[in-house]
């Protein structure tokens, strides 16, 4: 493994105890991740699981007339491929990278092994999966609730939770497709919000300027998942201090 890249970038993987990460180390595959990269589509049978380290990818909903909307973006916090150890092996989401970067791929029948001893490791993914849940119910709430510029701002702000900086390349078009909504929208959302002094918007290129300004536009949605993932992982965090 690169000296650059490090599992431990994951917050899962940073807080498997020593014994259950020397038996999974030599299976885990450092792979880079491209923006727009389908990982699985709806009803693949899943046979590895992702462990994003500074890619971001996004689980889509995929309607009958070709729309589509996310419904829970996993990163640096979490795994994708909740359904191997749930039972369901497959699910009805498509996995796509939203942001480029890296994740490590691990065999589904290794995680198993390690699921089924039960104790920590079992713990850990059933605490990060109620939290998962949490952001998907919580995703469903706003877009039906909340205007497309609160929702662009729970969006931006989940997305630089899990980011080094402050710079995301996102189209317009991909951020409508993300939240279901027309792109004319987010056009006008994302004018305010960079009239505002928040962001910068240029080529598909934004800068967040004041992370303030958005917490301060942004719906109650946003706290609710970061409380609740927090709350889930708090001593993950504890254990583990390069990570939070």
């Amino acid at each position: 493994m690169s000296s650059k890249h490090d599992p431990n970038q994951n917050h899962l993987l940073a807080a498997l105890l020593d014994a259950e990460f020397d038996r999974l180390a030599p299976h885990l595959e450092l792979l880079p991740l491209l923006l727009g990269d389908v990982l699985s589509e709806s009803g693949d049978k899943l046979h590895h699981l992702y462990f994003p380290t500074t890619a971001i990818v996004s689980l889509h909903y995929l309607l009958e007339n070709g729309g589509s909307s996310e419904i829970a973006g996993v990163g640096n916090e979490g795994v994708l491929g909740v359904s191997v150890f749930m039972g369901g092996d497959s699910t009805p989401s498509r996995a796509v990278v939203q942001t480029r970067g890296h994740a490590y791929r691990l065999p589904a029948a290794i995680l198993m092994e390690e699921f089924n001893r039960g104790g920590h490791v079992m713990r850990l993914l059933l605490r990060y999966t109620q939290a998962l849940l949490t952001q998907m119910s919580q995703t469903a709430v706003c877009n039906r609730h909340h205007s497309v510029e609160q929702q662009l701002c729970r969006w931006l702000l989940l997305t630089l939770d899990r980011l080094p900086s402050n710079e995301l390349t996102m189209t317009q078009e991909l951020i409508a497709n993300m939240l279901g909504v027309r792109r004319e929208g987010v056009t006008e959302a994302a004018g305010r919000l960079q009239g505002y002094g928040y962001i910068s918007y240029r080529r598909g290129h934004i800068t967040v300027l004041d992370r303030a300004g958005l917490e301060d536009d942004v719906c109650e949605c946003y706290a609710v998942v970061k409380k609740e993932f927090g709350r889930l992982l708090s001593d993950v965090r504890h254990r583990q201090g390069n990570i939070g």
